[in-house]
């Protein structure tokens, strides 16, 4: 056999490439979200203008909904072993990893887009350091529009949250909703609707978009707006797999992966309006007036989590805080 096709065939076996040609790739990508959700299509965009870019050269097959049997937490060691090429991952549940991948979702610390955004400016080349440890590279990240509750009535008293079975997505949430009275638990998105349907749980910490996505009008009836936290998709890939590739096509990879960023933000700005304007016409009541104590209520029983974030992190996570907040006061 060829050597050149000797190695695109360990290339494939090892990192999820397919060789269709001497210099034609196609890369496996797994997302747990379903192709509908703002990261669905936030990937689904970056292939498009990645096959464009790369003169057809690079192509990527997408598995949303977990399809690949990866939830969140399984993807990052995927893609560390090669295992994954690519992967659309929540953050959150990569805390065991660094701590780092718990700050856009601490409580009340960036409530909207642009200041999950401003957070993003600061602590960004720390993400890139914690991957490149990885052998990964971090090609682009999205937002989720602000986080609020699902439930089955209003939630909009300490009272009304009390012994709540609800769904949180990291410990910053089961922290802040365990001192606040309710029952939470951290459940991967996957998990959710079969919890919902079996009465594990009766609500849902997630954004408008996540509800939406998954048509959780089917089972609950009513969204609070709590602006909690806007928190972090990334989209990263293997070291190996990445720098296998000509340099063409790794400066396609990069371009298209900054023409997805912004697309992913701006795309996150005008999502809120049209989700609630889908949740409206399913019946569904979304609370905007959730009384002020009550929020200040969870923002000092998250104050915990946020302190615990600071201890692990150290002067950097002091010193991230503190840039972000000179930024907020602009």
């Amino acid at each position: 056999m060829h050597k050149a096709v000797i190695g695109l065939a360990c290339l494939a076996l090892l990192f999820g490439v397919s060789p269709v040609s001497a210099e034609t790739f196609k890369f496996d990508m797994a997302n747990e979200y379903p192709p509908n959700s703002i990261h669905g299509e936030n990937d689904s965009y970056f292939s498009k203008v990645l096959k464009e870019k790369s003169g057809g050269k690079i192509e990527i097959t997408h598995h949303f909904g977990a399809s690949l049997g990866y939830k969140s937490k399984d993807q990052f060691d995927a893609v560390t072993d090669g295992v994954l090429p690519i992967a659309d991952t929540y953050v959150g549940p990569l805390r065991g990893i660094d701590p780092i991948f718990l700050l856009s979702s601490l409580p009340f610390l960036a409530k909207t887009i642009d200041d999950a955004k401003r957070l993003w400016s600061v602590s960004g080349p720390y993400y890139e350091k914690v991957l490149k440890k990885s052998n990964q590279i971090l090609l682009f990240v999205s937002p989720w529009p602000p986080s609020g509750l699902w439930s089955k009535k209003p939630m909009r008293t300490k009272a009304e949250l009390k012994n709540l079975k609800m769904r949180t997505y990291d410990p910053n949430g089961t922290i802040t909703f365990k001192n606040i009275g309710a029952a939470p638990i951290q459940l991967s998105w996957s998990d959710v609707v079969p919890q919902l349907g079996t009465g594990g749980i009766d609500a849902v910490l997630t954004s408008a978009e996540g509800g939406v996505s998954s048509k959780f009008w089917d089972l609950l009836s009513h969204f609070n707006e709590y602006n909690y936290s806007s928190p972090l998709n990334m989209v990263h890939m293997n070291g190996n797999a990445f720098n296998s590739l000509p340099a063409d096509l790794q400066k396609a990879i990069m371009d298209a992966a900054k023409e997805a960023n912004d697309f992913a933000w701006d795309a996150a700005k005008g999502r809120v309006a049209k989700n609630y304007a889908a949740m409206k016409s399913h019946g569904m009541t979304i609370v905007t007036d959730v009384p002020g104590e009550l929020l200040d209520a969870l923002a000092k029983a998250g104050r915990p989590a946020v302190d615990e974030w600071l201890k692990k992190m150290g002067p950097d996570g002091q010193k991230m805080l503190d840039e972000y907040f000179k930024l907020v006061k602009k």
